[in-house]
């Protein structure tokens, strides 16, 4: 693997924090996620199933942890199915894990092979005390669920064959679990965060008048990959000029313009934990006025929303905070007026014209990771904070985003080495 191995203990600790969600009687099976094709004999890169992953740790494809906890036999409380090694498979597609590496990497005694799946779940079903299957679904509440999952196969497959049994929703507990990040999380975090930096200083050397967005792209991967990175923890944004104003500009394939600025939505993964940066530089290596003027606001707003994102609020509450505080930066910056506001449409503020996003998102194994978005901001939670002015009649946006880390007494910026200051990207430029 190209990072250094988790210590198995994280993954032994996941597991018990999620028995003790559970009620007495319980049974919980996570799948791995399938590897998907592209075309003809095509597939995509596979991407471990993020439970699966952090309650052992496993990368590799057709895997299934099951948990049965009151279980009498305790080696059979924690069992790991995994496809067995052989030679066709080694010759084709490499080395797949034996059984006393899966237990190495997992804390897991029992490992065993797929074809004994059937007659161990129907044991553990029949005489394992289980009265309540915990089954796992994809319940983010941005996600839009179009492909059939493994898990949502599962599911079809397991009610079909035993009907009777109380089911249960495993996507709540494991939100619960995974929106604190213990300290080796956050170790993974900071270590994509820092390969994040590495990039971005790359791209502020590389970067002037007549390069193409994709030329910075290729810049940015290099340098994650070097660093032990599989590469970007999202499609990445380069966007240069008018491209600037759209949230999810990802062609990248224009050529960078003097005078005009590049949004950098772009940031690395490490061992499945991702990083989220977004950045504003000029491709000529200096800001305008204007854009200098309208840089300041963002980052005035980005850093009163750094104080803002504690323990004591509700994430929509620090939303509508952060939007008054927008507000009034763009009455400064002259695009509303007070006629305007007065004027607008609750239900389409005069601010939305102008910024037309949300100010943070829970961070980790996924980018847009699990949480109750609900729920107070919990201590040990990451989030990003990225406001942003989009001016479409100027022909130029800001974002500046990074990630923190909310401590009981003050919250940790983990990109807090990464240039942000107009100044200092004008002299890094320079």
């Amino acid at each position: 693997m190209r990072y250094a191995p988790i210590e198995r203990q994280f993954f032994i600790n996941n597991r018990k924090k999620l028995v003790n969600e559970l009620k007495p009687g319980s049974l919980s099976v996570i799948n791995s996620n399938d590897t998907m094709p592209t075309n003809a004999d095509g597939t995509m890169a596979f991407r471990q199933n993020n439970d699966l992953f952090y309650l052992t740790g496993i990368e590799q494809e057709e895997s299934i942890l099951v948990i049965c906890p009151s279980f009498r036999e305790e080696k059979k409380r924690e069992i790991l199915f995994l496809r067995q090694p052989n030679e066709h498979l080694e010759k084709w597609y490499g080395h797949k894990l034996t059984k006393e590496e899966a237990q190495a990497i997992s804390g897991i005694e029992t490992v065993l092979w797929l074809p004994e799946f059937d007659a161990m779940f129907h044991h553990l079903m029949a005489m394992g005390g289980t009265d309540y299957v915990y089954l796992n679904t994809n319940e983010h509440y941005r996600s839009e669920v179009v492909v059939q999952t493994r898990d949502a196969r599962f599911i079809d497959w397991c009610q079909a064959k035993y009907p009777l049994h109380t089911y249960q929703r495993l996507a709540p507990w494991m939100a619960k679990l995974r929106r604190i990040k213990s300290a080796p999380e956050i170790e993974l975090i900071q270590k994509a965060c820092d390969i994040t930096e590495k990039g971005f200083r790359r791209v502020l050397k590389f970067t002037k008048p007549g390069v193409k967005e994709y030329e910075i792209e290729a810049e940015y991967v290099h340098e994650f990959i070097r660093h032990g990175s599989k590469g970007f923890a999202y499609t990445p944004i380069v966007a240069s000029g008018k491209n600037n104003v759209v949230l999810h500009y990802i062609e990248n394939n224009q050529v960078c313009k003097s005078g005009d600025l590049i949004l950098l939505d772009v940031a690395a993964e490490y061992a499945n934990y991702n990083s989220d940066l977004t950045r504003t530089i000029p491709v000529s290596g200096k800001f305008t006025a204007r854009q200098k003027e309208v840089y300041h606001s963002v980052l005035h707003v980005q850093r009163e929303a750094f104080k803002m994102l504690r323990p004591s609020m509700i994430y929509f509450d620090y939303q509508k905070e952060i939007e008054k505080l927008m507000e009034s930066e763009l009455k400064k910056l002259k695009l509303i007026t007070d006629t305007d506001i007065k004027n607008q449409n609750p239900e389409n503020p005069a601010y939305r014209k102008y910024f037309y996003h949300g100010t943070s998102h829970m961070l980790g194994l996924d980018v847009h990771d699990v949480g109750n978005m609900h729920d107070n901001v919990q201590v040990g939670s990451v989030w990003t904070i990225e406001p942003g002015i989009y001016i479409k009649e100027e022909g130029f946006g800001i974002r500046l985003e990074n990630n923190v880390w909310v401590g009981e007494k003050e919250n940790t910026d983990l990109m807090k080495n990464i240039p942000i200051e107009a100044d200092e990207i004008e002299a890094l430029m320079n």
